[in-house]
């Protein structure tokens, strides 16, 4: 229940302007408390429904408002007695099995001499307030998360890229593209609130950058997962490389050149899946700097990628081209 106001009659001067002030009050989520100096409550208007059973005329703090941190309450309203300055708390409150938050500003009740009769504290929840905050905080932490390993990947891709390379133009010409095909993966995982990305569009992504997708030359079969981001971002580098290399030396550089893409879910005898990937690409001209020389994209597709995902790589060139195949944990997509 709310308590009566002080009395006044209908023919004073201010009677309509209270009227109004406490008609707003009620329609509004404030709580008016007014508590004297021995700080016993004279009057209370629009208390909520979780204080109305509790709070009474004469009553005091601990009667009504149950907080592991009431002391601070007490505190702020003895100094605002002591100092004669308004003061401001935020407690959390228990509710039966609810955690509320309400803001409290304590301010002094002063005569037209400027002497304290007593305290006037309004309150109002500011639960929600307080839920977008902590949704707030949760989601610039995992943004900051996001952008360390963000930060790892870029890292890791300049020291390899530079340790294969001979001249500053060769590093950023590589580390560039390498930069580039990050951001169309990151494009997608974003897209997706951070879900990840199927294989077939972080695929397209990576490709059409470098050849028509329709290309006869390239052939994709299988299925088409959904990619959990960390996957989608290092399968999306290995495509880079993978497409890179075979429209400057291997199966995509000539006329009759071929590229067959296979992506399948595969079960294993304990019932788990993996999702494996495999690119062969054919080149009977393939030259001799592509089949011996580590550099073109070898530690990316054997090492960093397979380590990434927690999966196993396989890459060969041979004298008619390049295999390269990924197998990747259930942990990684979902089929």
């Amino acid at each position: 229940m709310t308590a009566s106001h002080p009395p006044y009659r209908q023919t004073d001067p201010d009677a309509a302007r209270l009227r109004a002030l406490l008609g707003a009050i009620r329609n509004s989520n404030v709580c008016v408390l007014y508590q004297s100096l021995d700080l016993r409550y004279m009057w209370g208007e629009n208390l909520p429904s979780y204080w109305q059973e509790k709070w009474k005329v004469g009553g005091q703090d601990c009667d009504f408002i149950f907080s592991a941190s009431m002391s601070r309450l007490n505190n702020a309203k003895q100094a605002a007695l002591e100092s004669g300055t308004a003061q401001n708390v935020e407690l959390a409150i228990n509710d039966g099995d609810t955690l509320r938050w309400i803001e409290f500003h304590i301010d002094c009740d002063r005569d037209a001499d400027g002497n304290i009769h007593g305290l006037v504290t309004t309150a109002f929840e500011i639960s929600e307030l307080k839920r977008r905050e902590q949704v707030l905080k949760t989601l610039l932490r995992e943004v900051s998360h996001r952008s360390k390993n963000l930060l790892a990947i870029v890292q890791s891709m300049a020291s390899q890229t530079a340790r294969f390379t001979d001249s500053i133009d060769d590093f950023l010409l590589k580390f560039r593209g390498r930069i580039q095909s990050l951001s169309y993966s990151q494009d997608l995982v974003t897209d997706s609130n951070w879900n990840g990305a199927l294989f077939l569009d972080l695929f397209h992504s990576q490709i059409e950058k470098y050849i028509d997708i329709n290309d006869e030359r390239l052939v994709i079969s299988g299925d088409n997962p959904y990619l959990f981001p960390g996957a989608a971002l290092h399968l999306g580098l290995a495509l880079h490389e993978l497409i890179v290399n075979a429209t400057s030396f291997g199966g995509l550089s000539i006329p009759y050149g071929r590229v067959l893409i296979t992506a399948e879910i595969r079960r294993d005898d304990d019932g788990s899946e993996q999702f494996f990937f495999r690119w062969e690409e054919t080149n009977p001209t393939m030259p001799e700097v592509y089949k011996h020389d580590p550099r073109f994209g070898s530690a990316v597709l054997q090492r960093i990628v397979p380590s990434a995902v927690g999966g196993k790589a396989e890459y060969r060139v041979d004298e008619t081209g390049a295999i390269y195949s990924l197998t990747i944990p259930s942990e990684q997509f979902d089929s």
